[in-house]
């Protein structure tokens, strides 16, 4: 009976592949013999950017261990524009850049009606973000066991057999038995994302941390997603390169060092490749330009209760970038144009890229994916994107302009948005230096590492980083 039930899960994870590859209208590859004996772990510590891993101020023994005993990417991974959370989380999963797997920003955009502005919809499904398949859902349809903590775009995954995604509302979204465990273990009150939400970021990376060492204990999953927040946090209150900033940089290498006893525990540590990332880059931004001030005096916005209102042009910032949607879809062209020309050479404008320029950075023209913008407002070096419409100035300080001291969004061609990429463990070369690689690189070396198919990626696997077995 047992064998007859192992043969019938080994069908089942065939045809769940064959089935993937179809929904997504991707060409059928043979399916290799995945590896149930490798464990990768790959844990995002969102915002450390790949400068600081050389500073000398910043504490990181664990992390330069790992980076020791095994590969490092010198200067850092080149990440995806935009360069925020949920697109990069999303790039290293899929290896492919936004302009295919479709996530722009930290949620869905959603275009609204003529003259009403686009928003941002973070309560959403992975099928609603995501239009690719993952090498989840690669690893789960090839029989593998796969988990998440706090992964971006993973909601209502049916791919993962423990999650506790990186959502609104995450603590409603956690898979059940995972859910119950935690408040057994009292990291969670109980089953009400009401209650974990009053804990302060600190305590929800701990929370996430302690979270993945017992599926590490517990399932040994063979893939396993973990994503550390309170370090974005930090260098966007405090600023990077701050007592703050290093003080974050600490304990997130102190919750890794938990996930690297959980696996010694777990008796898996000789089989598990660890990949450590960021998933962008940081720098300091005291002054932000007020695009949207600068449109509301020209008459081409609304405002209501010093709320944006309507539009016939307005701005959506991710950082060092703003998102610029024109809502008149006959003239978006010429709006743009126009938008173009009012703000090229102001101060704290580095450049505004119009659709014809988006192969350059990556993304798609808004005639053939609706989330795309109709131009790209660049911020210069020092000056975030606010979405303010109040005010009577475009540059103003971060503090009266309601933005960060310190930012990421901007271009992935900046040095300073370059993110931390280590791999250690089975599988890779001791001592390793990697040249400058993209985040589309990850997925298909993880694919390598666990004996999977995951075809019509844009990246290749780093091979300088793996050993010939």
């Amino acid at each position: 009976m047992k064998n007859l039930n192992r043969w019938r899960g080994q069908l089942s994870a065939v045809l769940g592949l064959l089935g993937c590859l179809a929904l997504f209208g991707l060409p059928l590859a043979s399916v290799h013999a995945a590896s149930p004996q490798r464990h990768v772990v790959i844990v995002s510590i969102d915002g450390l950017a790949a400068y600081l891993v050389d500073d000398p101020k910043v504490p990181l023994p664990t992390i330069r261990k790992l980076a020791r005993q095994g590969s490092i990417v010198d200067g850092g991974m080149t990440v995806s524009n935009p360069s925020v959370t949920w697109p990069n989380h999303t790039t290293l999963v899929t290896g492919v850049r936004p302009e295919k797997h479709g996530v722009l920003a930290n949620g869905v955009l959603v275009r609204g009606a003529v003259g009403m502005p686009t928003v941002i919809d973070s309560h959403r499904d992975q099928s609603d973000l995501v239009r690719v398949p993952t090498i989840v859902d690669a690893a789960h349809a090839a029989g593998l066991s796969t988990a998440e903590v706090n992964w971006p775009c993973t909601r209502g995954s049916k791919s993962l057999d423990d999650q506790f995604p990186d959502v609104p509302n995450a603590v409603q979204y956690t898979t059940p038995r995972l859910r119950r465990e935690l408040i057994e273990l009292g990291l969670l009150d109980d089953e009400t994302h009401a209650s974990f939400n009053k804990n302060s970021v600190v305590s929800r990376d701990h929370i996430w941390t302690e979270a993945a060492c017992h599926l590490i204990r517990e399932r040994q999953p063979n893939l396993l997603l973990v994503h550390l927040l309170n370090v974005d946090y930090m260098h966007h209150k405090r600023g990077p390169q701050t007592s703050a900033g290093y003080t974050a940089n600490a304990y997130a290498d102190m919750c890794l060092a938990r996930i690297l006893a959980a696996l010694d525990d777990a008796g898996i540590r000789e089989q598990t490749t660890l990949i450590v990332v960021s998933d962008h880059g940081f720098i300091s931004t005291p002054k932000a330009i007020r695009p949207n001030v600068v449109l509301r005096q020209a008459g081409l916005l609304t405002v209501d209760a010093g709320k944006l209102s309507e539009a016939r042009v307005h701005v959506v910032p991710e950082g060092g970038i703003g998102l610029v949607y024109c809502t008149r879809p006959g003239e978006a062209a010429v709006d743009a144009e126009k938008f173009k020309e009012m703000f090229k050479g102001q101060e704290g404008v580095a450049d505004v890229l119009l659709p014809n320029q988006y192969d350059q950075v990556g993304l798609q023209h808004p005639r053939e994916y609706r989330q795309s913008p109709d131009a790209i407002l660049v911020a210069a070096e020092g000056y975030s994107v606010s979405g303010s419409v109040n005010g009577d100035t475009l540059v103003a300080s971060n503090t009266e302009a309601g933005t960060s001291i310190g930012s990421h969004g901007f271009l992935s061609s900046l040095p300073k948005m370059k993110a931390m990429c280590i791999l250690s463990g089975a599988g890779i070369r001791q001592g390793g230096h990697l040249e400058t690689i993209e985040n589309i690189d990850v997925a298909p070396t993880v694919a390598m590492l666990l004996g999977l198919d995951y075809p019509n990626v844009d990246g290749k696997p780093l091979s300088a980083a793996l050993l010939n077995e």
